[in-house]
């Protein structure tokens, strides 16, 4: 599928290929990448669109040499992206922590499947939560951005490159398999935008690449801030790591992105990230009484033609429950003050993810006070509104 990158304004596209687009207006002009499901379209639409724009794309040998040539394309002066999913994401482990001491301003996206292993290549999970903040070895602190649609796989992917040029760190885009191959429309813009690097209040100063008369010193031992080494100086590699760290942790407040949906009067909250937040917003519409005339004709249609019932969430009331919405964008650095300020005034907390109930332990270790519930679910099925309403009734029963 080509796409025109100039004149498009509204398009329907699949998950991967906005997140391609979105990489082509945000600057990207270089890939490298080794195919794997479910994020293989990402990479066959950058082959040919970037040398469109003027890129380059290579394939290399394995994920390994995927994610350390993009790091030194970054040092080369392009902007740089990979793409991946499961095991490719565990192979670039290293490459992501030599990316975060280096501070290198690279985009991974990773497409996730359920594991361990090879585990589910064409079904979803969110099971690479903790693996996307803790996946390699060291302290570092990471930015990942978790969308929901095809629309934010398209903003989310302009908003890491924004974001790692910013920062100067690696920004992971933790999509999964339900938004990476679903359709929707979105609109998209033409051109390519400016993201500078460095940030405007210069916590980050901007990085000298190659080729532009500096001498620079780029290797994984921790250093000063002329390249040069002090690992074997516990001081200055103590400063080194603190600073790494808090350039991301002193500005999280620049970084966090929360949505809220009916949560003004609500005393139950659903916090979710991803793909899950669809079915909790739905399960909220059904809560408030708001009616999707487009679902119940659909249901209808079925029943007149395969003679099945409505499903019980359309005919069940729920119009008692005050359920809001705590739709977590940037998944990490984890967003302690903003959820303590928006849960503060909800008793119950449910935490859906499609994994055996990672991300909740934060929220549970944050919200102290409230009672919060995990509601796991692993396989590859996403959760249904009418799970998550009724596992609201089981708790207040």
């Amino acid at each position: 599928m080509e796409l025109n990158f100039k004149d498009s304004k509204q398009l329907v596209l699949q998950g991967n290929e906005a997140c391609a687009k979105g990489a082509i207006y945000a600057g990207c002009r270089f890939f490298a990448g080794y195919p794997i499901t479910p994020s293989t379209e990402i990479i066959e639409l950058l082959s040919s669109e970037l040398q469109v724009a003027g890129g380059a794309f290579i394939q290399m040998e394995d994920e390994i040499a995927s994610a350390c040539a993009i790091i030194g394309a970054r040092w080369g002066g392009k902007k740089a992206m990979t793409a991946t999913s499961g095991p490719g994401y565990t192979l670039m482990q290293e490459a992501i922590g030599y990316a975060a001491v280096t501070e290198t301003p690279v985009v991974i996206v990773n497409v996730q499947r359920g594991g361990p292993s090879t585990g589910q290549p064409t079904l979803s999970s969110q099971q690479d939560i903790y693996q996307a903040r803790y996946g390699s070895h060291g302290d570092y602190e990471i930015i990942v951005l978790a969308p929901s649609s095809v629309q934010e796989m398209y903003d989310f992917t302009v908003r890491a490159f924004e974001l790692s040029e910013q920062f100067r760190t690696p920004v992971i885009l933790l999509a999964d398999e339900v938004v990476g191959h679903m359709r929707e429309k979105i609109t998209v813009e033409g051109g390519s935008k400016n993201i500078p690097g460095g940030r405007k209040k210069q916590v980050v100063s901007p990085q000298a690449d190659f080729y532009q008369g500096e001498n620079s010193l780029v290797e994984g031992q921790l250093h000063d801030e002329f390249g040069g080494r002090i690992g074997h100086i516990a001081k200055d590699s103590g400063e080194f790591i603190c600073n790494i760290n808090n350039k991301i942790t002193d500005n999280i407040d620049l970084i966090t992105d929360i949505e809220t949906y009916f949560l003004e009067d609500a005393d139950i909250a659903i916090v979710a990230y991803g793909s899950v937040a669809r079915p909790a917003q739905k399960a909220i519409k059904l809560a408030r009484g708001i009616k999707d005339e487009r679902i119940i004709s659909k249901f209808k249609f079925l029943r007149t033609v395969f003679r099945k019932g409505v499903p019980a969430a359309i005919n069940r009331d729920y119009s008692h429950l005050k359920v809001g919405l705590i739709k977590i964008n940037t998944v990490w650095p984890f967003p302690e003050q903003e959820l303590k300020r928006l849960a503060k005034d909800v008793d119950l907390v449910i935490v859906p993810e499609m994994n055996i109930g990672k991300y909740c332990r934060e929220v549970e270790r944050v919200l102290k006070d409230k009672k919060v519930i995990s509601m796991p679910k692993c396989g590859g099925d996403i959760h249904t509104p009418s799970e998550l309403l009724d596992q609201i009734l089981k708790e207040l029963a």
